[in-house]
């Protein structure tokens, strides 16, 4: 099962400690909490699960550094500028780490993650999941936001648009469950999901 998903910006340079990584979506797929826990324990775990998805996304940015020094492409010199055409998440760096228990969730998880110009998209699973499949999953998510969002300019545009994620993610990962998706699948969920975004 899924845990989370997340999407943040990256910043390009290694030394720029000027602006940090910037949660712009976050889906947290748990059950809900009963009717009668008191507000105050559901405010306790909103912000909870808030610095864990924080933890998740500063993590994933020192990985995507580290990868991309690795590599050696230079940095992006336009932090939050997109190019007005989606760039393909079929050839972005990606990658996979573990958490530990209790750093920052109760139990293990392991963390895909995949680097698309400015933004990271991370998935956050069940260590024993099946990662080929969530990595094919995770693709598909990038690719499904970046052409139905579409920023025109910065990626904290992505916020104004968190209806239209929850529809992608309704659709590619429902309840925060994979789905075996073969190819004429996968063209009949986004033929679905580009009539319903369209309405």
């Amino acid at each position: 099962m899924v845990h989370a998903f997340l999407v943040h910006s990256l910043r390009g340079r290694p030394g720029d400690e000027a602006g940090h990584c910037r949660v712009l979506y976050s889906r947290v797929f748990a059950p809900e909490a009963s009717q009668d826990a008191r507000r105050q324990d559901r405010e306790k775990e909103r912000l909870r699960r808030k610095e864990q998805i924080l933890a998740v996304a500063r993590q994933v940015e020192s990985v995507c550094r580290l990868s991309q020094q690795a590599s050696g492409r230079p940095p992006s010199e336009h932090l939050l500028q997109l190019p007005e055409e989606p760039p393909s998440p079929q050839d972005a760096p990606a990658g996979v780490f573990r958490l530990a228990a209790g750093d920052p969730f109760p139990e293990d998880k392991a963390v895909l993650w995949l680097g698309v110009q400015c933004l990271a998209f991370a998935l956050v699973c069940d260590p024993h999941e099946n990662l080929a499949l969530a990595e094919g999953t995770l693709r598909l998510l990038a690719r499904a936001l970046l052409e139905h969002l579409k920023p025109p300019s910065a990626a904290s545009e992505l916020l104004l648009k968190a209806d239209r994620a929850e529809a992608v993610l309704g659709k590619l990962l429902p309840q925060g469950q994979l789905l075996f998706l073969n190819d004429q699948f996968v063209l009949g969920l986004e033929r679905e999901l580009s009539a319903s975004l369209c309405k």
